[in-house]
């Protein structure tokens, strides 16, 4: 949860993470991606990228929740994309996803960013024996996390 302290200071985050380099060139691929796709299609090849990407990071040796807490970790850090929370709920499995650089991309495509993230966390965990369930963006609280849930 956000309080009137930390909003701002994750405001700030969120707009400076992404060097200046990349701000200009992400903002014009995602109006290009958006007068080619509709937000549906745009998920779909979001999902596909998450998925290519989560490929190059092989799963392996992750036995428990602490284990795929603390490997999701390594690579997000190692990149600087933000940190992950993982819980058991009592009916489903909670990813959350803090200070991902998605915010570059720009305001108008947070309807489908996210789920370059929902493609690599389903890949992960499909890896890991979640066969036939499924991921899926679930609203946060907080505005500058993503929650999946398995279910």
């Amino acid at each position: 949860m956000q309080d009137e302290h930390t909003a701002p200071l994750l405001d700030y985050y969120t707009r400076h993470q992404t060097s200046v380099q990349w701000r200009g060139f992400l903002s014009a691929l995602a109006e290009e991606f958006e007068t080619q796709l509709d937000t549906s299609q745009l998920r779909t090849l979001m999902a596909r990228i998450g998925v290519r990407f989560a490929a190059r990071y092989p799963a392996t040796g992750c036995t428990t929740l602490d284990d795929l807490a603390s490997f999701l970790n390594g690579i997000w850090s190692e990149l600087d994309w933000g940190f992950v929370r993982v819980v058991e709920r009592d009916d489903y499995l909670s990813i959350e996803h803090s200070c991902a650089p998605l915010a570059a991309f720009g305001e108008r495509a947070a309807p489908w960013a996210s789920a370059f993230l929902e493609g690599a966390y389903q890949h992960w965990l499909r890896e890991l024996g979640a066969g036939s369930l499924a991921l899926q963006e679930h609203p946060s609280a907080n505005a500058h996390a993503y929650e999946f849930r398995l279910s």
